[in-house]
């Protein structure tokens, strides 16, 4: 399930009764093959569209630009995340705004490219959801607009990941800070299993919210684990704290080591995951779900595996927990989103280990 290299998608998707499919794919061939690319008024409205979009997601979206950001430090596809929707994207889209007039046909020669290598009829992958009575139906339709996709050899490139900095504190204009930590577990040693998830619960909902929220001030902090990267991270949200709240995370373990659980609160947290576990879903949610398990690998036995270990939890596992956030302590990274003087002072009494870049 765990793999240190990035696949990508690019995903058109869309819902339609049996009388409008056609229509439906008449619409999805325009925007594949359609679109006109050559206008660079229109194209350079929307680049400043998005670069707006972006800016001014900053301060209310800060614990994702953060919790990206950290993400993007262990695994390839973060870091192509980070690349396509975090600061990293931000910065490019700034550049690609003044490149836009400065030197449009290199732009729109790589728009071209980029439309050959993506809308390549070898390289598809299609996933319908339809009933037995309706896919004799469609499944001719589906073939001929399938044939009118031009057809070559796949090219598949290798992305040159960059390095970032392993502590960073990245100024903007707000008075409250969005704090995060992270390590990857996995190449501390750490054999994933799900019980990580009623502990992480337990924490998000317990200790992190008495320090960060109710004790520091902040409107939130998470605690999420990405069981395929290994990665566990915490992040506060609209936090008036720095360092302060980066003590409260190095803590944790201390916390998990003198923790007495009792059999119903371990059973409380197990309910508060296992319920989230199986989401009602309609049927067009489930044919998508579908294909992302097929493409990640994610069988229905691992699945349960999966359940088994979440209602097997016990105290022990919240002692075992413990014994790894020592080590998330002593080896975790840090990104800071905040106002620049607050990052000043934190980086001055943590001996300037932060490396400081302003984003907005």
């Amino acid at each position: 399930m765990t793999s240190d290299k990035a696949v990508t998608w690019l995903n058109l998707r869309g819902k339609a009764t049996m009388p409008n499919a056609a229509e439906m794919l008449a619409i999805m061939r325009d925007v594949l093959l359609g679109v006109r690319l050559d206008n660079q008024e229109r194209f350079r409205q929307m680049v400043l569209e998005e670069k707006a979009s972006e800016e001014s997601g900053l301060i209310p979206g800060g614990h994702g630009v953060v919790l990206s950001r950290l993400r993007a430090h262990f695994s390839e596809a973060d870091w192509v995340s980070e690349m396509m929707g975090g600061v990293d994207y931000l910065f490019f889209v700034r550049d690609l705004a003044q490149k836009v007039d400065s030197d449009w046909p290199s732009v729109l020669a790589k728009l071209e490219e980029i439309r050959t290598l993506l809308v390549n009829r070898a390289n598809m992958l299609c996933n319908v959801t339809v009933d037995g009575a309706n896919w004799a139906l469609f499944q001719p339709q589906l073939a001929d607009f399938l044939a009118s996709f031009p057809a070559a050899e796949p090219t598949h490139r290798p992305w040159q990941r960059g390095e970032l900095p392993r502590h960073e504190g990245l100024t903007i204009p707000a008075q409250v800070n969005y704090v995060g930590k992270a390590a990857n577990l996995y190449d501390l040693g750490y054999q994933h299993h799900n019980s990580m998830a009623v502990v992480t619960n337990h924490l998000r909902t317990g200790y992190l919210w008495e320090q960060v929220r109710m004790k520091g001030g902040a409107y939130g902090a998470f605690m999420p684990f990405d069981s395929y990267t290994g990665v566990l991270a915490m992040v506060s949200y609209r936090d008036p704290n720095l360092l302060e709240t980066l003590a409260v995370y190095d803590k944790l373990a201390d916390y998990l080591a003198n923790l007495e659980m009792s059999e119903d609160e371990v059973t409380k947290n197990i309910i508060g995951v296992i319920g989230g576990m199986d989401a009602y879903q309609l049927p067009d949610a489930k044919g998508y779900t579908a294909l992302t398990r097929h493409l990640l690998g994610i069988t229905a036995e691992y699945r349960q595996q999966k359940r088994d270990e979440v209602l097997t939890t016990t105290p022990a596992h919240f002692r075992e927990l413990g014994d790894w956030l020592k080590a998330f302590a002593a080896n975790g990274h840090i990104a800071i989103l905040g106002s620049a003087e607050g990052i000043a002072k934190a980086n001055e009494a943590q001996g300037g280990v932060l490396a400081v870049q302003k984003v907005l």
